[in-house]
């Protein structure tokens, strides 16, 4: 089985990737391969609204006219048996790097090409709040309404605070292990 995992976070040593290392911790121990990818770094323009209705050939084909790094992500999304979305938690939201990603991949989405090879894969999000801790429910919350919006069978969302971190990383494991495992005629459902 093969894990893809989507960062917002731009710190890779930070909280959001301690988390999401616990997961891959569990992917990997059920014998699965795990591929990391941080957004920060790459190049994704926003939506460009293309046309006078705010739309474009999203809507009408499922594809996006920009030229940036989200098709080399789509890409390897699609050949990925199961993801997982990740964020550190900024305003109760996801992180700007993320929503800039999911916004123009559901527009995508919107249109039946754009989700071939997506609709139905089994996806875990991972929302964690740094500081006082507050605002990582409400982020699971748009998380999960984004990935279902995009046709993904959102399997789990884990609210995750600095507070809990150490506390959540044997779930966070566990979650991992189990998505690695699920039955691949499961992953390939709808």
């Amino acid at each position: 089985m093969k894990i893809l995992s989507i960062s917002g976070s731009r710190n890779p040593n930070g909280q959001t990737e301690e988390a999401v290392g616990a997961m891959i911790k569990g992917v990997t121990r059920a014998a699965a391969t795990a591929e990391q990818i941080l957004l920060p770094p790459l190049r994704i323009e926003r939506c460009r609204q293309c046309d006078d209705n705010g739309w474009g050939v999203c809507r009408t084909e499922g594809r996006c006219i920009i030229e940036d790094d989200l098709s080399a992500i789509v890409a390897k999304i699609r050949f990925a048996d199961a993801i997982i979305f990740s964020t550190p938690v900024y305003y109760s939201d996801l992180s700007e790097s993320l929503r800039t990603f999911l916004d123009r991949l559901r527009r995508k989405c919107s249109h039946k090409k754009g989700r071939v090879s997506l609709a139905g894969k089994p996806v875990i999000g991972i929302c964690v709040a740094g500081g006082g801790g507050v605002g990582a429910a409400d982020c699971c919350v748009n998380l999960e309404k984004i990935l279902s919006t995009c046709g993904f069978d959102v399997v789990d969302i884990i609210p995750v605070r600095r507070q809990n971190l150490e506390n959540k990383k044997e779930q966070l494991s566990i979650a991992g292990e189990w998505l690695a495992r699920m039955p691949k005629k499961q992953a390939a459902k709808k």
